[in-house]
């Protein structure tokens, strides 16, 4: 029996994507290490940037929590995204509100078209970045920007989620009692409709917000 070194083996039987069979792992180097448990510290700020949805408690969430329930859907439905690069999708909705770390959330309620959000999310977002080695960062940033302009399936597919979880947590939270439920009818409409499954998803989605809305408006 050998002693050598074991390859590690995926569930599936295949050996890790990223090494080749019986490949020595790779370490980073301390400097990498360094730089990216600072990026991280940076990025721990998003625990405390709050957002306009409630929880069911009825605590303001953060946008933490908001990106790894809109991560958590995304890998739920995977099955169901056949020809999509999953492991791209969900990297796009782990960096699509990082600059919110700087400069916080805006409520869609609030968004104007002519407000320079994008621009000032992006140069946050870069900012944010500037601990990470180059690679890291470009990889982010062109995450980001492949979610911007919503060219990828993959991006067209964050997007579109990325307004349902929205639309969910206001459909489970306590809201206030003047909470604006039509104002969700419509919310991020051309998002959802590119794909669908985002389509039929949203379908169900809006059968809660029409019996809330119906409900706090009787």
């Amino acid at each position: 029996m050998s002693d050598g070194p074991v390859t590690p083996i995926r569930p599936d039987g295949a050996p890790p994507a990223n090494d080749a069979p019986g490949a020595a792992p790779h370490m980073a180097s301390d400097e990498r290490i360094a730089a990216i448990l600072t990026f991280m510290d940076q990025a721990n700020r998003l625990k405390d940037t709050l957002r306009s949805g409630h929880t069911p408690e009825g605590r303001q969430e953060s946008t933490a929590e908001h990106t790894w329930r809109l991560c958590l859907m995304v890998m739920l439905f995977g099955e169901e995204l056949q020809g999509v690069d999953l492991f791209r999708l969900i990297k796009i909705c782990l960096v699509h509100d990082l600059g919110e770390a700087i400069s916080g959330d805006i409520p869609a309620i609030h968004q104007r078209a002519d407000d320079d959000r994008a621009a000032r999310e992006r140069a946050d977002l870069v900012t944010l970045c500037a601990p990470l080695p180059v690679d890291l960062r470009a990889e982010i940033i062109a995450l980001w920007d492949d979610y911007a302009a919503g060219g990828s399936p993959e991006a067209v597919l964050a997007k579109g989620f990325d307004k349902i979880e929205t639309m969910l947590t206001h459909s489970t939270g306590r809201n206030a009692a003047d909470f604006d439920y039509g104002f969700n009818l419509d919310y991020g409409r051309a998002a959802t409709a590119r794909h669908a499954l985002l389509a039929a998803i949203r379908a169900q989605v809006d059968e809660r917000t029409r019996a809330l809305d119906q409900k706090t408006g009787a």
